[in-house]
């Protein structure tokens, strides 16, 4: 299949024309919560495309720094991902807002690549320069998606959360630049989250402004923060597994930004297991890291074969892989008592590690194109593994998903008190990730007589 064409574009379009039938609720059918119907997949489409324009921003700004070689193939991807949203913004607003939104969209992206330039050359006065076009973009933005829905979301509202995904591009890259990588990525870590709620705020504002193109379905619900909070959480993981990976090929010269680098990927992975241990105690928790650990290991042992050019090595790291697909597929199997059948995980395994390892081998190999298209679509493949999962959980506890928020989101565009919106999100996903965790642990000691 080619999930390039299949993923690049995630057109709101598609979410706008998804039938609400076929077991998905509706006005008649409320009491049953759903993770994919028209409202909620625009949102997870948004967050998806915006976290990866973040994530692709700040690598092609610190490419650009380092004048690295595949600076031209992380940038051509930032603008397919322009691109797609523009596509996106089309499929609602029409047309002509979607090419006065690639205008100004790919202008924002400009200004960043200005200060880059003004900071490898020492040049403050075209750093500042670039810091004013993004503050006249931040007015000029605004207004436009004020007016596109239909003041909806306020102009003010969304400028402030301008600023703040500004602040986070710069601040990521001006950190990275000192040499203080652990704080840059972090602040890229930040940068992914607030994204995911600009998406939510966004994707609120339209539906109650088309109300009948989403079948008077929300976008913010239960249900669907779960599902959010694990895409947030899935494309996190595969956003620091690349690049963790390219650093570690690229050996001594990169050791420090792969150390930071590889602990961000690991703060990823404390988000699932200190919500299980919060609930459920250490013992569990330790359980279910290891497991999740295990295999972010071995893909830091094929790197490592990789660059030792030992073939014996990658084809050991990959069958670790291999058992590793199997006995996790059986184990979110077993968890939830089969609404995540095995074959269904194992295969979004095998896709997630082909993409991962694709993107790896190609960026090895020199191929920076095709280094970035696979890294693409293994972050829009969180995207399905996450409807996947979290459809499987609220299956499974439809009563801890029954209840219908109130989308309390128009104007608020970008920054309505997002810790507290983003802990309430993570509390509802991670408890029941967690819940789902410890049965199978559990089952399985029974099984084994323990």
């Amino acid at each position: 299949m080619n999930w390039k064409k299949a993923l690049v574009v995630a057109p709101m379009s598609a979410a706008i024309l998804f039938s609400a039938n076929g077991g998905l609720v509706s006005a008649e059918t409320m009491e049953k919560p759903t993770v994919t119907n028209a409202a909620v997949d625009l949102r997870a489409n948004l967050g998806s495309l915006l976290s990866e324009h973040g994530n692709l921003a700040i690598i092609a700004m610190r490419k650009g720094i380092e004048g690295a070689k595949d600076f031209d193939a992380a940038t051509a991807q930032l603008s397919e991902n322009t691109q797609a949203l523009s596509d996106a913004i089309a499929s609602v607003y029409g047309d002509e807002a979607g090419k006065a939104f690639k205008e100004m969209w790919s202008a924002h992206v400009g200004y960043f690549v200005d200060y880059v330039k003004g900071t490898a050359n020492k040049d403050e006065e075209a750093k500042q320069a670039a810091l004013s076009e993004l503050a006249q973009y931040r007015k000029d933005f605004s207004a436009f998606l004020e007016k596109a829905t239909g003041g909806r979301a306020e102009a003010e509202a969304l400028a402030e959360g301008l600023q703040t995904h500004v602040n986070q591009l710069i601040g990521a890259f001006d950190s990275y630049v000192a040499g203080d990588y652990a704080k840059a990525y972090s602040q890229q870590a930040d940068a992914r989250a607030h994204l995911f709620m600009t998406a939510k705020g966004l994707s609120s504002a339209i539906t109650a402004q088309f109300p009948e193109k989403f079948n008077n379905q929300m976008a913010v619900t239960p249900a669907a923060d779960l599902r959010l909070t694990l895409n947030n959480i899935l494309s996190g993981h595969v956003a620091f597994a690349v690049t963790a990976m390219q650093n570690g090929i690229e050996g001594e010269k990169s050791a420090e930004i792969f150390k930071a680098n590889a602990a961000q990927l690991s703060a990823n992975t404390d988000k699932l297991s200190g919500a299980i241990e919060s609930v459920y105690g250490a013992e569990a928790a330790e359980k279910f890291k290891t497991m999740w650990s295990n295999h972010i290991g071995y893909f830091v042992d094929y790197v490592k074969a990789t660059a030792a050019e030992d073939e014996e090595a990658k084809q050991a790291a990959l069958d670790e892989l291999e058992q590793y697909r199997a006995d996790f597929s059986e184990f979110m199997a077993t968890a939830t008592d089969g609404n995540a059948p095995a074959d269904v995980v194992a295969e979004e395994l095998q896709d997630h590690v082909s993409q991962l390892i694709g993107s790896f081998d190609a960026y090895a190999a020199g191929n920076y194109e095709e280094a970035y298209n696979k890294f693409h679509e293994g972050y829009a493949y969180a995207n399905n593994i996450s409807k996947s999962l979290s459809g499987a959980i609220v299956t499974q506890y439809p009563d801890k998903f029954a209840s219908e928020m109130p989308s309390e989101m128009p104007k608020t565009g970008f920054e309505p008190a997002a810790n507290n919106d983003m802990m309430m999100l993570w509390i509802i996903g991670a408890s029941a990730l967690a819940l789902a965790a410890v049965v199978a642990i559990r089952k399985f000691q029974m099984s084994e007589g323990k």
